[in-house]
Order: C-alpha cells, then structure tokens, then sequence
C-alpha cells in the first residue's frame, strides 16, 4: 500500500503539473481563437483523439500483465509493439473515413479538413502506451511522470508562440501536435533507458501461444478503452454535430474544468492495475481503500467547484463562455469516476475485463443515444447530465460484479471433510 500511494503521489505531481500549464494553455487557446474558432479547435482536437482512442489497444496493460513473468518483458512489449503497428493502420482508415464525411456531420469549414487529417495521423505515430507500460511494470513512476511533463509544457510554449505568430486554429493545432511527438519520444527515451527493446521478438503470435486467453483480453480491454474515448471525445463530436461550434467549444472547456477528476480517476486507475495484478490476496482489500479514499477526494472537489468554479471560468476563458452549470454536473460525474475507477481495475486484473467492458458500454451507448433529446432539453447541461447518468449506472455495476465476484470466490471453497463415523 505504501508504494502504491508514492505511485500515486508522483503520478499526481505530474497531473498537477499538467492542471496547472492546462489553465495556461486553455486561456490562450479561449481568448485568442474566441467561441466560434475554440469550437473548430475543439472538434478538429476531438477527431484526432478519437481515431487514436478507437484504433489504439491498451498495450500498457499487455506489457505489465505478461511482462511480470519469469520470462520477462521481451515477448509482451513485442507484442504491444506490433499491436501499435496495428493500430497505426486501422488508424489512418478510420481518420480518413471520419475527415472525408465531416462536411455531412460536422460544423467544420473545408480548409480545416486537410489540418484535420495531419492531426489525426500525428495522434496515430505518437502512441505510446507501450513505453508507458514499460515504466510502470518496473514502478519508475518518476521517471514516467518527468517524461509526461513534456506534454502540457509543450502545449503551453506552443500556445504561447502560436497566439503571437500564428494566431488562428492551424497554428493551435500545429503547437497540440507538436507536443504529442515531444512526449511520445521522451516516453520511448525513458523506457529504452530502463529496458532494453528486442525488436526481433515484435510479434502478434508468441503472446497468444503462450497465454490462449490473450485475444480475449486484448478486445475486452481494447472496446474498454474505446468506450472511455466514446464518452468524451465522440460526445464533444455529437455536441458539435448536434449543436453546432459554439456548442462544442463551450462543452470542451466545461469538460476541461469540470472533469479534471476523470483523469484523477484514470491516474489511480493506472497506478493501482499493476499493484492489483501483483497482490492478488489483497486486491479486494486494497480497491475498497482506494475508493474510500476517492469518494473524500470527490467530494471536496465537487465542492470546490460550486465555490469557485464560477470566477474560474470567467477568468481563464472569458464571459462568452457560460458553462458553469455544465462544469458542475461534469464535475459530479466526474467524482464518481474517481470512486469507480480502483473497481474497474480489481476486475480487469481478476480477468473480468469482458465484463468490465460490458457494465461500462451499457450506460454508454445509452448516453450517446439520448443525447440529441438532452440538448434538445437543455443544451449543453442536457449533454453533461448524459455524462452523469452513464457515469453513475456504470459505477453501480462495477460494484455489484465485485460483489458477485467476492461470493463467487467464498463459494468455491473446500468444504472441510467430515470426520469418520465410528
């Protein structure tokens, strides 16, 4: 528990980092584009994410979870490896099917479509969930979180430099793309540091000889991630779709704000998997500390957000941007992703990571199919309580399989012999 906590503290410092340079850049980005212009951004932003999202398989997962064995990290980091590959290609077909029919869907001007593209493909070569894996199967957070720094710092330089010399969306885009190359080559860095990469071993076929289970787990998880994607970058597609520029732009910076404690939650998510995997007695034990913890967390700053949120606003993104009340339901759902986030990880590492998959697409899909009458109801608060709702009905479930799960594991117990009868 004491390494996990310093997992957590230094994944943390580096999310504090990232908050911070985040208010920065979100600041430049708001006031010098305006609404209309941040919702170009925003929507151009959301395509890039979601092709990578969809096409990219949790390869972090794969290398902390075979990599742990006596054999070693060799077969599974080049596994991930050619998964990446894999992705890069489904990738590039997906981003041009998204680019190509944006004029039937989305509120997007044809000279934005080819900066749109370049994005996308950008995403797809900077992944780098394999290299991420890599430093938290050897618990060198530190080193993670001082190669992740180069992201928001990047971003913030950029926006600084494009706001000045190229004050429009491509130059926005341009400093956004820019970063991810600079952190995904610093992950690689610090990775290839630690643990030397046996590019001979890239293969799609030692992993699953070894471990039949294998596809299984790489789908489940996979759909798992797409999910996650689909509940905020296609949401803020169907937003803009729906609602038009200023819709999207307005619900990206009160998601922004407002939840900051998904990634909170995707932080402890991260740091509590390979701690999960490795003490498999104290696993259940562990989850519910963790999300004893989470719910204080959430709460206090669910709080906060009431208060403050208001000023905070104003101040970073000007009074064009009236989102508060959007912020505050994104907030709430936010929290108690923070409170479900250690569950989802006690599933996935007890090998329910199909069921996982399941209790978190239901309230999905459910949420992006309500979504046009929400905001028909109420525009962007109407989208945000879409959010709340998948939110909570998915936590719900995390804890309702864990229970199953525990009494299913009383249940396949021994039953004590019974002494002859004399």
């Amino acid at each position: 528990m004491n390494r996990l906590m310093r997992n957590i503290g230094w994944l943390l410092t580096g999310r504090g980092v990232n908050a911070v340079l985040s208010l920065v850049y979100l600041a430049l980005a708001t006031r010098t584009l305006g609404l209309d212009n941040f919702g170009y951004f925003a929507i151009i932003l959301a395509l890039g994410q979601t092709v990578t999202g969809l096409a990219n398989f949790q390869t972090w997962q794969f290398v902390v979870r075979w990599g742990a064995g006596d054999e070693g990290p060799a077969d599974a980091t080049g596994f991930a490896i050619a998964l990446d590959m894999l992705s890069v290609v489904l990738g590039l077909v997906l981003a041009a099917g998204l680019v190509l029919s944006a004029p039937y869907w989305l509120p997007l001007p044809p000279e934005l479509l080819p900066v749109a593209f370049g994005y996308c493909v950008i995403t797809l070569i900077s992944i780098r969930t394999t290299p991420t894996g890599l430093l938290r199967l050897r618990f060198a957070y530190a080193r993670a979180t001082a190669a992740e720094a180069v992201q928001p710092i990047v971003r913030a330089v950029g926006a600084g430099i494009a706001a000045v010399a190229m004050p429009t969306v491509t130059g926005f885009v341009l400093a956004w793309a820019a970063a991810e190359v600079f952190v995904a080559a610093s992950l690689w860095i610090a990775a290839g540091r630690m643990e030397k990469i046996d590019f001979s071993r890239i293969s799609l076929r030692h992993i699953p000889s070894a471990h039949p289970g294998a596809w299984r787990f790489v789908w489940s998880t996979n759909m798992t991630g797409s999910l996650n994607v689909g509940a905020k970058q296609v949401l803020i597609l169907l937003v803009g779709a729906i609602g038009g520029e200023t819709a999207a732009g307005g619900f990206r910076v009160a998601s922004q704000l407002g939840q900051a404690l998904v990634s909170l939650a995707q932080t402890v998510s991260k740091a509590i998997y390979p701690e999960l995997v490795h003490a498999k007695d104290t696993a259940h034990d562990m989850a519910r500390r963790m999300a004893n913890i989470a719910l204080i967390a959430g709460v206090l700053a669910v709080l906060m957000t009431l208060f403050f949120g208001r000023p905070a606003i104003a101040l970073i993104a000007g009074p064009e941007f009236r989102v508060y009340w959007t912020m505050v339901i994104l907030a709430i759902a936010g929290a108690i992703e923070l409170v479900g986030a250690s569950l989802e990880s006690l599933l996935v590492s007890a090998g329910r990571a199909g069921t996982a998959f399941v209790i978190r697409a239901v309230p999905t899909l459910l949420g992006l199919a309500l979504l046009d009458v929400a905001m028909g109801w109420n525009g962007t608060k109407g989208a945000a309580f879409t959010v709340l709702g998948s939110s909570a009905l998915s936590v719900v479930g995390f804890w309702v399989a864990i229970i199953s799960l525990s009494q299913i594991t009383i249940t396949v117990k021994p039953k004590p012999e019974l002494p002859p009868k004399s």
